[in-house]
């Protein structure tokens, strides 16, 4: 085989097989590999050569550092999003170097390229009443109001990411009593999260506005052209909701909210509510309480009441003062 045709074969055998067979990842991760594939061949083509003419060997270390700093300078991509291209190409490489040995110098120094340290920021959530709110001011009168509110509404209850959301069926849901909706998250697990019986009437009543028929397996949530809904679609309703209802609560200005905030607000209310880390790591599919345990951190409302609660164990002492820097410096060191 000749050289310009093992990338495009290794290529090919890493997301048509070892992705979805060997290894048994999803859809959506695989398709996330591949956009990042697509996205470095592109780049390494430039725009004078065809992609179909580059070979393992264009790929090296220097170009693919190089591609991942245009992700951040010209693309707008910031640290997390470079990590994530940067694992998709560690996976490959660690593929490549396995399957073709010829490529194992190559696919070492690729490995060898490190993530970028990113940035820990504040997660946001909606409080009750700003989630109130945000609901409110959705125009119930009409049909794809109804779905938006529905939506929304399902994506609080079971705090569910949102492809696992618009990618339900209608015969993922029981909504007899006790009502319940059966997810396949990450790595293709499955779980079960009950509703509450308003978001059941809810769903029961969206069924019968679009005409599904809840025996049969079809797609929950559409579009205004009959296609099934996605994640981007989910992320534009919300963002339009969260704009309409920043007129009436200015609070929310201050937040950067999109699906996942959604679920983060799942978390935040059931640890108010009282329910422990573990229930709330099964509800969310965490596959680790340690990932659960971040909420603990970010409700502000425990943390006031746990300083209100503790007495200080230092008390208010006048400071002496100086008049001159050799009466600062003996200070100083009376400390």
């Amino acid at each position: 085989m000749n050289k310009s045709n093992v990338l495009a074969l290794a290529v090919r055998r890493f997301l048509g097989d070892y992705l979805p067979q060997q290894r048994a990842f999803s859809t959506h991760t695989i398709r996330s590999y591949r956009d990042s594939l697509k996205l470095l061949l592109q780049f390494a083509a430039g725009p004078k050569r065809r992609v179909a003419d580059l070979t393992a060997g264009d790929l090296v270390p220097e170009k693919i550092i190089a591609f991942l700093d245009n992700l951040e300078q010209h693309r707008g991509n910031d640290a997390a999003t470079r990590n994530v291209r940067l694992s998709a190409i560690h996976s490959f490489f660690d593929y490549l170097g396995a399957g073709w040995p010829e490529h194992l110098d190559q696919a070492r120094r690729v490995l060898a390229i490190t993530f970028k340290r990113t940035d820990h920021r504040t997660i946001d959530y909606l409080e009750a009443e700003e989630l109130r709110t945000l609901l409110a001011q959705i125009d119930r009168r009409t049909v794809w109001g109804r779905r938006d509110y529905v939506l929304l509404a399902l994506m609080f209850n079971t705090g569910a990411r949102v492809q696992e959301v618009v990618s339900l069926q209608t015969t993922d849901l029981r909504l007899t009593a006790p009502p319940s909706v059966k997810f396949f998250g990450k790595g293709r697990r499955e779980r079960i999260c009950p509703l509450w019986p308003e978001t059941a009437r809810l769903l029961q009543q969206h069924i019968a506005d679009t005409g599904l028929d809840s025996q049969a397996a079809q797609t929950l949530f559409r579009n205004h052209r009959g296609a099934p809904l996605t994640r981007f679609g989910a992320r534009l309703i919300l963002q339009r909701h969260v704009q309409r209802a920043t007129a009436v609560l200015p609070t929310l200005k201050r937040k950067r909210i999109h699906p996942h905030s959604l679920r983060h607000s799942t978390a935040v209310h059931l640890l108010k509510s009282g329910v422990d880390l573990s229930t709330i790591a099964h509800w969310l599919g965490h596959t680790s309480i340690n990932t659960t345990h971040k909420y603990v951190t970010i409700d502000l409302e425990a943390k006031r009441a746990a300083i209100a609660k503790a007495e200080p164990v230092t008390k208010s002492k006048k400071l002496p003062r100086w008049r001159t820097d050799n009466d600062l410096l003996t200070w100083l060191e009376s400390l």
